[in-house]
């Protein structure tokens, strides 16, 4: 125990840590703006435009605001496979994508893309890899959703434990420049559902902002608006269509705000590319 006339044992204290210093760009110096060379009135003149590392860094802002799923984040076009004997068939899709990507936004004019194809044929990794150029090429504010989660979402704004409403949720989907609803249809559908997406549908149709969706239905009307003799003769074994899960009014709709692309794969994408690592 010390007294007050004891030596105190005083504890040295580590100096504070500097923050680490971030790489200054060496085109610009850090200030965001460069010096190029240009064309005036005949003459060569210096002309100040933005440096390259602020559209990166913004690409980056983009990207991250983008809810890219983990499981995606890998895909792009320029590594979405589409030669050899397995994949030759996705080529036109590859092709659409990318000119969907070079013509946007003036030739689209708010025009998207219906990515249509059987389970495991590319769709999803098309439309991740249209988002990505998009936002590196174009800045384009772009969002990810998957279908069933949107709803979910939706449906969890009714809780009243949860602080979020209806509209909070919505809000980024009506205004996001270019949405990619992934896997269109495979909810259950109901009363509830159709309206929900009509209104979501809708609401981007008419503000003429791009949506890109992915499905797994064939575009085909529902059962129910094919004749009487022919509803008798198909109900057997008869596989599901977007008409029969979004309803017949919004896959009209459809077919005026999308391109649509057909994705066929010989076999599903996913078996083929997870064998080549076995």
């Amino acid at each position: 125990m010390s007294t007050p006339d004891s030596p105190q044992k005083t504890e040295a204290t580590a100096p504070p840590a500097t923050p680490p210093t971030l790489p200054v760009c060496p085109e610009c110096g850090g200030s965001g703006w460069r010096m190029v060379m240009a064309e005036y009135r005949g003459r060569q003149v210096e002309q100040a435009t933005r440096c390259e590392c602020i559209r990166r860094q913004q690409g980056g802002r983009l990207l991250e605001a983008a809810r890219i799923p983990r499981r995606y984040q890998h895909c792009e076009l320029s590594n979405f496979d589409h030669v050899g004997d397995q994949f030759r068939s996705l080529a036109p899709a590859h092709l659409a994508a990318m000119r969907f990507v070079e013509q946007y936004p003036i030739e689209t004019e708010g025009i998207g893309l219906l990515l249509m194809g059987s389970i495991g044929s590319g769709k999803t990794h098309l439309a991740v890899g249209v988002l990505k150029e998009l936002i590196a090429q174009k800045s384009a504010h772009c969002i990810f959703y998957d279908y069933r989660e949107l709803l979910k979402e939706i449906q969890n704004s009714y809780n009243d434990s949860v602080k979020v409403t209806e509209m909070e949720v919505l809000r980024p989907i009506f205004e996001a420049e270019v949405l990619v609803l992934d896997e269109l249809g495979a909810a259950k559908p109901t009363e509830w559902v159709w309206d929900t997406v009509s209104h979501i549908l809708n609401t981007r149709y008419n503000d003429k902002r791009t949506t890109i969706i992915t499905t797994n239905y064939k575009d085909a009307p529902p059962l129910a608006s094919t004749s009487e003799n022919e509803t008798r003769a198909v109900r057997v074994g008869r596989e599901e269509t977007l008409g029969d899960r979004i309803g017949e009014r919004m896959r009209s709709r459809l077919h005026e705000m999308c391109r649509i692309v057909k994705v066929e794969a010989k076999k599903d994408y996913r078996d083929i590319k997870s064998a080549s690592f076995r």
